[in-house]
């Protein structure tokens, strides 16, 4: 076993944090890492206090929730080193306490808490955006899928985040034996369809350049994982929607937490806020402080 980061999983007994917990272990065991799996002990209501006896049988059913994750992680891997770990506070607080130091960090899209139907809960939301490492939030309804292949899907704007994605995308797919699609999608600003088109701009020229640019970027990012077979899609339409579309036979959606277009108050950004809402494969989501990876110059 090698020394190192962990793989942190989340780990509520909820049908989401389940399937997180199974994509967590086949993650420790190809990266052939340890795996922390994480439960939050929170008493909700702040400003009700709550007596030393009661406070002592939460923490009791807390350790038997995260002794639950560890007994299920060891009976998917054996081999796995399984480590389970409790702690004080909020699950997205906790979560982001412990991911510092791990790896890479797995949730399910919502926990125990929340209502009916809510389709992303708060903790996803929050350590998917404030995360320094990379975070993959698994939806509820996702349990894998027989015979899919490990086609992994990245969308690629330029930004920073994007680029960190590509590369982790790429060592996602060669852990997999899998390939990848990036994904570009470009919104036709000079066309009379746009809401206010640009004067006087060359809509084909200027399609044609982005093109370019972005099958050289590519390319030139893929050449640090030549075993890894790459498809570069540079298509029209609204990110959201192609993302989406691409992704319904794929192993994982990876995307970096702001785009190009986010607004700076925007910790999270709206193309990925849309994928951890309607995905429907897991969605890796990358900061831009993971990787900085080198470009050619225009």
């Amino acid at each position: 076993m090698s020394d190192g980061r962990a793989v942190l999983v989340g780990y509520d007994d909820s049908p989401a944090s389940r399937h997180a917990l199974t994509w967590a272990v086949e993650e420790a065991r190809l990266r052939n890492r340890p795996l922390l799996v994480c439960h939050a002990l929170h008493w909700p209501y702040a400003l009700r206090p709550v007596s030393d006896e009661v406070m002592a049988q939460i923490e009791q059913v807390a350790r038997g929730v995260v002794e639950d994750g560890a007994r299920r992680a060891r009976e998917l891997a054996p081999e796995l080193d399984v480590r389970p770990l409790v702690k004080p506070g909020t699950p997205a607080a906790v979560l982001l306490e412990s991911a510092h130091e791990a790896e890479i960090t797995v949730l399910g899209s919502r926990g125990q808490g929340g209502f009916e139907g809510l389709p992303v809960g708060s903790a996803a939301v929050q350590v998917a955006a404030h995360c320094s490492r990379p975070v993959v939030v698994i939806p509820s309804q996702f349990e894998g899928r027989s015979g899919q292949d490990a086609r992994i899907v990245v969308g690629l704007d330029g930004s920073p985040a994007a680029l960190a994605a590509v590369e982790f995308a790429l060592d996602e797919a060669a852990l997999r034996l899998g390939s990848v699609t990036v994904l570009c999608c470009w919104n036709d600003c000079g066309s009379a369809s746009w809401p206010e088109p640009l004067p006087f701009v060359d809509s084909r020229a200027l399609r044609a350049g982005a093109e370019a640019r972005f099958h050289q970027v590519t390319a030139h990012l893929a050449r640090r994982r030549p075993d890894v077979p790459v498809v570069a899609r540079f298509v029209t339409g609204r990110p959201q929607r192609a993302l989406l579309d691409a992704t319904k036979d794929a192993a994982l959606l990876v995307l970096g937490n702001r785009g190009n277009e986010s607004p700076p108050y925007l910790l999270l950004g709206q193309v990925t806020q849309s994928a951890l809402l309607h995905a429907w494969c897991p969605v890796a989501v990358t900061p831009a402080t993971v990787m900085r990876p080198r470009i050619p110059p225009d």
